[in-house]
């Protein structure tokens, strides 16, 4: 044992007792720090389901160190297990694990009498909680590192060829820039030299044992658990030469099968990626609730907080529209939302196409809410011809400093780029967020959506953003609905790639649910039909279908106080037909006035006397 470490403590699970154990600096054969339990030290009886699968190194230890007789029926605390002789693990997770019976970050767990862990006493180890990380190992030169080394001796490595040597853990990034500037001056660009900064820099500092590493390999993610400090070799290989100690679960998880924001994350072009913002997604792959939860009474935790990698699991949903909501809205049968749902769960995006005045951003509002669950998770956007990326995502404006009222220009978020920050949160990743783009067809839509063009077709990748470099990815439960006035520009000229990456739904007078709406709210309205008599009789007249007039133009109260109606026909909708037919040698109010359609409506039979 090491005079420079205390003594730890392991508070079992389920109110169990105190175990007490010992750090050490000999290293197992990976390069992990081994530690030591003495005799008469309490041992869990029972493990958790998940235990076999999460930690199979530390279960057939478990299991062998039983069938030995080393761990036995204790006879200080009934009903528990306790070590009989001194027992040296290969790390503290390791026998953290044994003694819990399941998956144990030994780095954290493991406290002073004080009450602090085992991390405070490492040298080089940053503080805080830990973190979720990605480093790539296959095609790294040619070789898959992964099958050929990682898996087979338990490591993780990152290639430094050029770094000189004595760079070691806890190496600030000021002094790795200026390494990595000298060693590699002539080796690197100076893109390439400023990710590498970043890269060592997590490798070697940032990341610290307790922490989650993952890799991917053959189709598969493998998930493992830093247990030592970095440490550089002066091997051959130097593909390899920055190693760190990892015990690897033994089952990877087919890529396919992950979740789609993990498959974002995993899609970052780099060597190293934290991957902390779905680190509860990735504690909880391949395990159900109930063993999510069996695993988690085992932490001393709060009861009544959520375990986050259920609440990270939980499916993302969009409610089925009701009778009631049909109702509401006036649409002709259930089954039409229930499809318009349908293709927003499928395509991700969606366009409401059709004439003025056919309800479209009144739909697309109101079905937001009710897909969203409120008002909160919706928000709207119009787009004009002046509309641009930086309107819509992010950009460089001009901003005031309130203190020294000086103006320059900071990188400042669009609606899009906050709609996606909120739905990425914490907590909001299985609510759906909705984005209404009024108007989308009157902006140039590739100038608008930029690099995010491809993020619409491809939700499970990331790409580089142009103004702050971050990786980013649309989150799955941010939804798009776009309203499009045909009467400004004919859905068959707008683009394929525009075509390609939303549905179109037709909201168009010849068809339902807009054919007979007018008709629906004057009878909920207690009025008389005459007003849809007149509208149909109007779009009969016109032959163009993108021109025909939508029936909001006749659901206000104005219309119906006195002389509205004819006020409304002069004002609202005969312009619009003055404008189709401009040039044309076309009398409008002859065509289309109220007086002309009346009089070719089916007179009412008159009644005898």
């Amino acid at each position: 044992m090491a005079d420079d470490y205390p003594t730890f403590r392991l508070r079992l699970p389920n109110g169990g007792p105190e175990a007490r154990g010992w750090q050490t600096d000999k290293m197992g054969t990976n390069g992990s720090r081994k530690f030591i339990v003495g005799p008469g030290q309490p041992v869990r009886p029972d493990v958790v389901p998940s235990f076999s699968r999460r930690v199979a190194s530390a279960h057939k230890l478990r299991e062998q160190l039983i069938a030995e007789g080393r761990i036995r029926q204790s006879q200080t605390w009934p009903g528990w297990l306790e070590t009989r002789d001194e027992i040296t693990f290969n790390s503290s997770s390791e026998a953290a694990a044994v003694l819990a019976g399941r998956s144990s970050n030994g780095w954290a767990e493991w406290k002073s009498d004080d009450g602090r862990p085992l991390s405070d006493f490492m040298p080089g180890v940053w503080a805080g909680p830990n973190r979720t990380w990605l480093v790539r190992g296959s095609s790294v030169a040619g070789l898959d590192l992964v099958q050929r080394l990682w898996l087979p001796e338990g490591r993780v490595t990152l290639a430094a060829s050029r770094l000189r040597q004595g760079v070691g853990q806890g190496t600030s990034k000021d002094r790795l820039r200026t390494l990595v500037q000298e060693d590699y001056e002539s080796a690197a660009t100076y893109s390439q030299r400023q990710d590498l900064v970043e890269e060592l820099h997590a490798f070697l500092s940032r990341m610290k044992p307790g922490d989650t590493v993952c890799t991917i390999s053959g189709g598969r993610l493998y998930l493992g658990e830093i247990t030592g400090e970095a440490e550089q070799t002066e091997s051959e290989d130097r593909r390899s030469n920055l190693r760190r100690p990892v015990t690897w679960q033994d089952d990877g998880h087919a890529y396919d099968t992950l979740p789609e924001e993990l498959q974002q994350k995993l899609s970052i072009q780099h060597d190293v990626v934290d991957l902390t913002a779905v680190q509860a997604v990735i504690d909880g792959l391949g395990l159900t609730d109930e063993e999510l939860a069996d695993a988690a009474e085992a932490i001393e935790r709060d009861p009544s907080v959520e375990i986050p990698a259920i609440t990270a699991l939980r499916e993302l949903e969009l409610p089925q529209p009701t009778d009631e909501l049909a109702a509401q809205l006036l649409v002709h049968r259930t089954e039409w939302l229930r499809e318009v749902r349908d293709l927003l769960w499928d395509e991700r995006q969606l366009v409401l196409y059709g004439p003025p005045g056919t309800g479209k951003t009144y739909l697309a509002l109101k079905l937001a809410e009710f897909l969203g669950g409120g008002p909160e998770q919706v928000k709207l956007v119009q787009f004009h011809p002046s509309y641009s990326y930086e309107d819509f995502f992010e950009g460089f404006r001009p901003q005031e400093d309130p203190e020294t009222r000086e103006v320059a220009f900071r990188l400042t978020a669009g609606p899009l780029r906050e709609l996606a920050d909120l739905a990425s949160r914490e907590g909001n990743r299985h609510i759906p967020h909705f984005l209404i783009i009024d108007e989308i067809n009157r902006a140039n839509l590739a100038k608008v959506f930029g690099e995010l063009y491809f993020l619409l077709e491809y939700r499970n990748k990331s790409v580089r953003l142009t103004y702050s470099g971050d990786d980013f990815a649309l989150p799955p439960n941010v939804f798009v609905i776009g309203t499009m006035n045909t009467a400004d520009r004919s859905i068959a000229l707008v683009d394929a790639a525009m075509r390609r990456r939303f549905a179109f739904v037709e909201l168009s007078p010849r068809t339902e649910p807009t054919s007979g709406l007018l008709r629906r709210w004057l009878k909920s309205q207690g009025k008389g039909c005459e007003p849809a008599d007149l509208l149909d009789a109007l779009n009969a007249r016109i032959d163009e279908p993108d021109f025909r007039v939508g029936p909001s133009y006749l659901m206000k109260r104005g219309v119906y106080r006195d002389s509205g109606l004819e006020r409304t026909w002069r004002t609202k909708i005969l312009p619009l037909l003055e404008e189709h037919h401009y040039g044309e040698d076309v009398d409008i109010e002859k065509r289309y006035g109220l007086a002309a359609l009346r009089r070719s409506l089916p007179q009412p039979p008159e009644q005898s006397t």
